[in-house]
């Protein structure tokens, strides 16, 4: 297929699936964040070193290509399954070769686990014949894009998937029918980030968690409005029943489900482009965090500390000694100039987004700052309350949402290690000087 058969400047510039067809059959389907820019890249002169032979022999096997827009990149992950399977095209297997396929399962079990497994491609429905799952879903192509997705739904409908139900004991039982309290199990690492609704603390019960599964299942099979009017339904239903706490669960998603924020995913699939024409490494999201620490403006220190990925990099953590107005009290011009002398050293990594303790105005002075220095680099501020816990995030929404536990983790490391040099410094003063803190 010529590049002038198709008039791609109609093409949306819009989240969707893409199927390239000879005659009514399918050959190839792929997902995009842009329909219009990926099905373009196909027509590209290094499309043989960036996507191989067996591509260029699909497009030029090709006359047409259908293009089908999604409100969102996680509406796409899910739809290019799902046709996928349906159609089963050729030049998806041989792109996959021998490689396993990604598929999305819900087992059968009285609090249902959501996992990823990897199949062979001898036989895409295969999997579903085993008997050990109550549903299946995929082969999704992409594993990365697939583990973003998960993440991403997670968010809104926590679920199980290692963790182990809370079990009571005899003893407990009894203890229960006698009126006296009982402690739950502990709880797992996701159950304590909110990833997991408290199956193995043992506050969901199994027909809660199975309405749970069964909104999951909904979006996964692609029912995204009908799981959205559902889960209106249900908002009324608890507030005409005066169950408020439940209804503001609904709430938020459908709010979370209207108004999805999939910056995540769209980072993921540049990432996949990045690894198909490089054949590189991808590089880690890096984020940069920074604190000031002072007593009454006494003996100021301020430091960098860095997250990739979710994990800390604490070789690339940085203290700087405040030598402008060190002694007086002002938390915006030694975060000015913390971040001078950071991005004075070009030799150090670029971040992909910086996080400042805050509010508004040291987020806007930060942006300044870097906007001076010529740098692009998003920022955000984490605003505390009365006992220094985090309590909102300021900018860019989809960002603080999407990376929301690397933002407070690397804040919360700054924090820490903004104390601990303070600690230090003042550990080296004489008593005299203690004395006057």
């Amino acid at each position: 297929m010529e590049r002038n058969h198709l008039s791609i400047a109609e093409l949306p510039d819009m989240p969707g699936v893409y199927l390239f067809k000879q005659g009514r059959k399918v050959l190839y389907i792929g997902k995009a964040t842009s329909l219009r820019d990926r099905v373009r890249s196909y027509f590209a002169n290094d499309l043989l070193h960036t996507r191989g032979k067996h591509i260029v022999d699909m497009i030029t096997l090709a006359g047409t290509v259908r293009c089908t827009p999604t409100d969102s990149v996680l509406e796409a992950v899910i739809l290019e399954a799902s046709l996928i399977k349906k159609h089963q095209p050729p030049y998806n297997t041989k792109e996959k070769d021998d490689k396993s396929w990604n598929y999305v399962v819900v087992t059968k079990e009285d609090f249902p686990r959501v996992l990823v497994i990897r199949e062979r491609p001898i036989a895409l429905g295969e999997v579903d014949r085993r008997g050990t799952y109550q549903a299946v879903f995929g082969p999704f192509a992409q594993g990365g894009s697939l583990q973003e997705a998960l993440k991403l739904i997670r968010r809104i409908f926590p679920f199980r998937d290692t963790c182990l139900p809370a079990q009571k004991s005899l003893r407990g039982e009894s203890l229960a029918m006698e009126g006296l309290s009982l402690e739950t199990d502990k709880p797992c690492f996701n159950r304590q980030i909110g990833l997991c609704p408290g199956v193995c603390t043992g506050e969901i019960s199994k027909e809660d968690y199975a309405e749970r599964i069964r909104e999951i299942v909904m979006l996964f099979r692609g029912k995204k409005r009908a799981l959205s009017v559902r889960l209106k339904r249900l908002m009324r239903d608890s507030a005409k029943h005066f169950e408020f706490e439940k209804a503001g669960m609904y709430r938020n998603m459908v709010f979370a489900l209207e108004h999805l924020r999939d910056v995540s995913l769209i980072t993921e699939e540049v990432r996949e482009r990045s690894r198909q024409s490089a054949g590189m490494r991808r590089k880690p999201f890096r984020i940069e965090a920074y604190d000031i620490a002072h007593i009454s403006g006494k003996h100021t220190v301020g430091v960098m500390t860095v997250v990739e990925e979710g994990r800390p990099k604490r070789s690339d953590y940085r203290k700087f000694k405040i030598r402008i107005a060190a002694e007086k009290s002002d938390d915006l011009l030694h975060l000015e100039e913390v971040l001078g002398r950071r991005f004075g050293h070009p030799e150090w990594p670029i971040p992909d987004l910086v996080v400042v303790d805050g509010g508004v105005a040291q987020r806007r002075r930060a942006e300044s700052v870097l906007r001076g220095l010529g740098r692009e680099v998003h920022v955000l501020s984490v605003v505390k309350d009365k006992r220094h816990k985090p309590k909102m995030i300021l900018g860019d929404k989809e960002l603080a949402l999407s990376y929301e536990r690397g933002i407070l983790f690397a804040n919360a490391e700054a924090h820490r290690f903004a104390i601990a040099y303070h600690r230090t410094l003042r550990e080296r003063l004489p008593y005299s000087s203690k004395q006057m803190l």
